[in-house]
């Protein structure tokens, strides 16, 4: 069974505002990711109040 790659969900990356698409392992959290890579997840922008 061959999937069509070009049909999967896609989000934009909170912190690097690029588009990424549904991947397996987010099959169970994909409402709750955020960000594209790990490297994205430990940028995360921090929001300061004044």
């Amino acid at each position: 069974m061959s999937h069509k790659k070009q049909h999967l969900q896609q989000k934009i990356c909170v912190v690097c505002n690029r588009p990424f698409t549904w991947r397996k392992k987010w099959e169970k959290v994909w409402d709750e990711v955020k960000y594209c890579s790990e490297r994205c997840k430990r940028t995360k922008p921090t929001t300061k109040s004044s």
